[in-house]
């Protein structure tokens, strides 16, 4: 009888103290939901037809897979991928692809950066956040210039700021 005492009260302790690593070995994150990543796509897109751009706009998860993808109808195939590549990069390395073009530029990140496969570093890519944390990103590409990309970014992003800010 001694024997199987000392086993299952080993077992018992083993168990009860495993909660506390279980939570340790947990992350809890925020995730951006398809609805609110299709809402972001639209807007953006709208706000380039409003500008008069034909554009490719792509919404990636905190992970970099994708969640939406929009291509006017006029706008090349090529901008899925560098709208693709934008968002990418900004989900990467946290920081809008302005940003990353000029860390470059001012030789704070290593420009042998921009050769790694889906690096884009192009202007016309965000991060999206809710609460201070990343839940996404977003790339547009086919405006004439990466600053009315990145301006239709913001619009998409603005369109559901106050859902990412609950």
């Amino acid at each position: 009888m001694r024997r199987l005492l000392v086993p299952a009260a080993a077992a018992l302790a083993l168990t009860t103290a495993m909660p506390a690593h279980a939570a340790e070995a947990v992350i809890t994150y925020k995730s951006l939901a398809p609805d609110a990543a299709l809402t972001l796509a639209k807007a953006a897109l709208d706000r380039c037809r409003k500008d008069g751009y034909q554009v490719a706009v792509v919404v990636l998860d905190r992970f970099g897979a994708p969640l939406v993808e929009l291509r006017d109808r006029f706008a090349p195939v090529a901008t899925l991928d560098i709208a693709n590549g934008k968002a990418w990069t900004a989900v990467t390395f946290t920081r809008s692809t302005a940003e990353f073009v000029q860390a470059m530029k001012d030789g704070s990140i290593g420009s042998g950066l921009a050769d790694l496969p889906k690096v884009t570093p192009l202007v016309g890519g965000l991060m999206i956040q809710s609460a201070g944390s990343l839940v996404g990103g977003v790339g547009v590409s086919g405006a004439p210039g990466g600053d009315k990309d990145e301006a239709c970014a913001k619009a998409g992003i603005a369109s559901i700021q106050d859902a990412l800010d609950f």
